[in-house]
Order: structure tokens, then sequence, then C-alpha cells
């Protein structure tokens, strides 16, 4: 499957002084000539956007006019204005300098700006194709924004590196817009499942501390999805209990058919699912549906084997749940399974350990580095097979979302890949990472890895 990693919200900005080559660069990065370029300075006056594109990553890209040191109402100054502005809305900041001619007095002024801003930087020394432009390289090491990237934008060199400095910053752009966007205090979305009388009203209205929700032994007494609000551990929690599920060719009521509907609505808007199991007849076949259908949805999975107090052979029932969830429930090992009784209040605060503990590895990032480390290490253990007399190469690896936990993987030849070889990459992940429990995306793509120059 071809899949492109796209940042959107993400945005580049590209400045510094006259004639550094900034249009030239903003044209590379999107792949056509959109902005005018000549060697004559000051060509560029307003701003320009476009969707930048190096390799897999995707971007809002901006271009500016020259940096000039002005500060009035003249054309030069309202240019200048225009590219504040621009450095306003980014998130990233590509500073150019011309490598041939090396640092002016208006670079070292321009990077003293940038660092006043507080903008994350990235120095760009441009035209550094061939011998000419390398003392201008190294002395752009004094402007204190780090050190510089080589490129040649008019001949595209160097993209390579400038990929991996703007991953890096889209790892940690992502991370802040995480944690900008995730109120903490939001209660965690949790939703209660499985088939008709297996107590998951009863086990709601033993956490909760009160007789929130009807019970009784007739089977189907929860029709809709009542929501409940509840604090634990000064945690807050949308508990949501739902209506029994029955296999499909047995609901034929259509008030039956409208209650499926919603605890499957309850489902895809959970966070963590508890997939409630009769202590006496686990797993069934209806069990097992319900489970897949969390995993399809991307959910974090925890199992309550429920009126355990009622079960006689304790030891045996718990081997034959353990063998029943690895052969029917393959794609998604390490399930938590407690082993509780809702009538009785057994076991119900390591329930709710065991979801908050799913929950913190649900929206897991893994940093590239250790990523491919690890990757590079399992393909040393065990290579990927031949394809067509020729070895499959699986080059780069990287996280591109959570909420499940999401990778791609850049293979040489991805539809010659055995699902045997991702099973081996998706339980040597879970094992090495500790992502028992939710589900994994792998997904891959034919390219090679941009940190990589082949010969």
């Amino acid at each position: 499957m071809k899949l492109v990693v796209k940042v959107m919200s993400f945005t580049v900005v590209i400045v510094g002084r006259p004639n550094v080559g900034k249009s030239t660069l903003f044209n590379r990065l999107v792949g056509r000539r959109l902005a005018l370029v000549d060697d004559m300075p000051g060509v560029t006056r307003d701003r320009r956007e476009g969707e930048g594109r190096i390799s897999d990553l995707s971007f809002r890209v901006i271009d500016t006019a020259g940096l000039e040191e002005v500060n009035d109402e003249s054309l030069e100054g309202r240019m200048r204005q225009q590219t504040d502005l621009a450095v306003e809305e980014a998130d990233v900041a590509l500073m150019l300098i011309d490598a041939r001619v090396g640092i002016t007095p208006l670079d070292r002024h321009f990077a003293d700006w940038i660092r006043r801003s507080g903008k994350r930087a990235v120095l760009v020394a441009n035209k550094c194709e061939g011998w000419p432009g390398k003392d201008g390289l190294y002395e752009a090491f004094e402007l204190g924004l780090g050190d510089p990237i080589a490129i040649s934008a008019e001949h595209g060199e160097g993209m390579s590196e400038l990929f991996a400095v703007l991953c890096g910053s889209v790892e940690k752009f992502e991370e802040e817009e995480w944690a900008r966007n995730s109120n903490h205090n939001a209660p965690l979305q949790l939703a209660i499942v499985g088939r008709p009388n297996v107590g998951k009203s009863t086990l709601v209205n033993r956490l909760i501390g009160r007789e929130r929700l009807l019970t009784g032994p007739e089977a189907g007494i929860t029709r809709d999805a009542i929501s409940v609000d509840w604090e634990y551990g000064g945690r807050s929690i949308k508990l949501v209990d739902t209506a029994g599920l029955r296999r499909r060719a047995r609901v034929d009521h259509k008030l039956e058919k409208l209650s499926v509907a919603d605890t499957n609505r309850a489902i895809r808007f959970a966070q963590v699912v508890v997939l409630v199991l009769d202590g006496d007849a686990m797993l069934e076949r209806q069990d097992l549906t319900i489970g897949r259908r969390v995993i399809e949805e991307g959910r974090a999975l925890v199992i309550a084997a429920n009126k355990w107090d009622s079960v006689d052979n304790q030891a045996e029932a718990r081997q034959r749940l353990r063998d029943r969830l690895e052969t029917s429930l393959p794609q998604i090992k390490g399930v938590p399974v407690i082993h509780t009784s809702g009538l009785h209040g057994r076991n119900l605060d390591k329930l709710l350990d065991a979801v908050f503990s799913i929950y913190e590895i649900w929206n897991i990032r893994i940093p590239t580095s250790p990523l491919n480390a690890w990757l590079m290490a399992m393909i040393e253990a065990h290579p990927p097979p031949l394809a067509r007399g020729r070895r499959i190469r699986i080059r780069y690896m990287t996280q591109i979302k959570a909420r499940p936990p999401a990778f791609v993987l850049w293979v040489s030849q991805p539809s010659e890949l055995p699902d045997a070889y991702l099973r081996y990459l998706e339980n040597g992940m879970r094992e090495y990472f500790k992502l028992d429990g939710v589900p994994l995306r792998l997904q891959m793509r034919k390219g090679r890895n941009p940190y990589v120059k082949e010969s």
C-alpha cells in the first residue's frame, strides 16, 4: 500500500538576505517554478506559500522577501513586516546564507533576530556545489544557529540532510502539538462491552459505588449506551455501559438493531474498551467477534473475565482462556486479562490499573532513532527472504501516529515481503517496546532511506 506521510499543519518559512537562493529552494521544495528567480536582488516582494515535500515528508512552506535592515513605511519596510508575520506563523525557520559569498554583517544581524524570535531555526548554507562554497560553510558556524546544512537548491544537493533535520523538527512539533491539544484533565473514554447478561451493568454499578444502572437476571435489560461521569484516583472517566451484542443473525428487532448501532458507536468513540466475558462461557464466537471489532477500530482492549467467583476449576479456566486468546486473537498479543466479580467487587482496582496502563501504551510515541536501531537488530538476526532472486531490503522505519501506534516501513519490494515477516517484526516490536494489548498498524511503501546516500 502506498502511503504518503503528510503533516500539513507543520509550517516552514525560508528567510535570509536578498539573493541567497530562497525562491530557488522554495521552487525545489514545491516541485515546480512557482516563485520568480533571477540574479537581480529583490525579485520576491510578497509572501508566497505552497505545499513543500521532501521524500514522504509534506509541509506548508513560505517564501519571503529578502531581509533588509529597515523598519519604516517604505516598500522595503512593508516587505520586512510581511516576513515578520511569516516567521511568526511558522514552526521552523530555514535561514539561508550564500556559502560562496560567506557571512556578511546582514547575515549576522538577522541571525541575532531569528535567535531573539525564539523560533526553531535551521541554518542552511546554499550554493555549496563545488569548492567555492566550502569557506562560507565553515564561517556559518559562527552565527550560533547550530551546524549548517550544506545544500545546492539549484541542483538538489543536500536534500536528504535537510529531510533528516526537518523530520526531527516535525517529531518535536507533533509532540508539542499533542501536549498542547491534549487536555490531560479531560475524561478517559471507557466503554464496557460484551454479550448480553455477562454482568456489564453490575460491574459498572460496583465501580462507581452506586446502583446507577438497572440490573437483573433478564438478558438485554440495557438498551441504550448509558454514559456515567466518574472519578477514580483523581482521574476523570466517562464510563459507558452498552447493550449486549448478540450475533447479527439473531438481531431482528428494530429496537435491538438500534441498540447494536449505539454500542458500535460507543466503541468507535472510546479510547479503552473493556470486553466483559462470562467466566463460565469465555471467548465464545460472539466474544471474539466483539474483540475483533474493537481491534479494527484501533481501540485499546482490556478483558474482564467476570463472574470469576462462580468458576469451579479456575486454573483450568485460566489456561483455556490464554490458549483461546493466542489462537483466536493473534493480531493483538498480550491483552490484559483481569479476573473479576462485579457482584462482589473482586479485582476492580486491578481492572482500572490495567485500563490506565494500556491507555498510556495506546498513546506511545517511539523516537525514530531507537526504532531504527531495533529494526536493524531484527534484520540482522533474521534477514528478509529473497524475492525473484533478490534480497528484500527494509531500509527505514518511522512512526506516523499514535492512538493506536502506526508505523511505515520503507521496503525495496513491499509486495514481496511475506506476512510472516511482518508478524515477526510486529511480535518483536511488542516485546521490545512493551506494546502488549494495543493494535499496531504496520504499513509498507517502496522507497529508499532518505538518510542514506546510495552509490
